[in-house]
């Protein structure tokens, strides 16, 4: 949305907030005044145009939220689906260390439920089977957006003895140099500017088949090398 139109004084040879103080001639202030009025016009088919569209989307939201349920029945059925999609993804993987590594291999759910106005924020859920690390099913990331100053709050996890993933962490990183997945989960200091949860949501979450897809670098790097010596191998028989 524009910033909000600078106040003309009506009937006065200035523009409120000018900075050259200049005297304008009757007509200029005429057309000034013209041009802020058509000004708040525009702006408020702005605020119309930003609620239609808000609309629109908690529309398609319902529409799609059949597909995703079914979606992640099926996935159940592959294993370490999303551990193995959050390990190919550029950014997520440098955000999980080696222990949690060993833990996320339980994950068996991802899920993202934006609330009913959806301007008010949405919570990313993770679903784990039976494991050796917590005592809980799901843990949940909250961002609330709306109404009020954003927060975000974080599941309490129930960790099992000596199997704390978050002892002695900060949680204080917020962006993508963070190290830890716990870290980043625990963390709710500046929700606004959380990447991380952006990307989870944005990005895995819209599609994370095409991460779960991606080669392995070493079977690529051996494909390609196979290439290159077969290719070698057939210009040293013409020669």
């Amino acid at each position: 949305m524009s910033e909000p139109p600078k106040k003309i004084k009506k009937g006065c040879t200035s523009i409120e907030g000018s900075s050259s103080g200049s005297d304008l001639d009757a007509a200029t202030q005429k057309n000034l005044e013209a041009i802020d009025n058509c000004q708040i016009e525009i702006d408020k088919h702005c605020i119309e145009a930003s609620e239609e569209i808000l609309k629109i989307e908690q529309k398609f939201n319902l529409l799609k939220k059949p597909l995703f349920e079914k979606r992640s029945e099926i996935i159940k059925n592959v294993p370490n689906f999303w551990f193995t999609a959050i390990m190919n993804h550029p950014d997520l993987s440098s955000l999980v260390d080696e222990k949690e590594e060993e833990c996320l291999q339980f994950l068996n759910r991802i899920e993202v439920v934006e609330f009913e106005d959806i301007k008010c924020g949405y919570e990313i859920q993770f679903h784990f089977e039976e494991n050796p690390f917590f005592e809980n099913s799901t843990i949940k990331k909250e961002f609330h957006l709306g109404s009020g100053p954003p927060s975000s709050h974080s599941t309490q996890i129930k960790w099992k003895d000596d199997n704390d993933l978050n002892s002695g962490k900060s949680g204080s990183k917020r962006h993508l140099e963070s190290k830890s997945f716990f870290s980043w989960f625990f963390d709710n200091v500046d929700p606004v500017s959380d990447d991380i949860a952006e990307i989870f949501k944005d990005d895995l979450w819209a599609n994370p088949l095409q991460y779960y897809l991606v080669p392995d670098m070493d079977d690529a790097e051996n494909d390609e090398d196979s290439e290159c010596s077969g290719v070698e191998e057939i210009h040293e028989e013409y020669n």
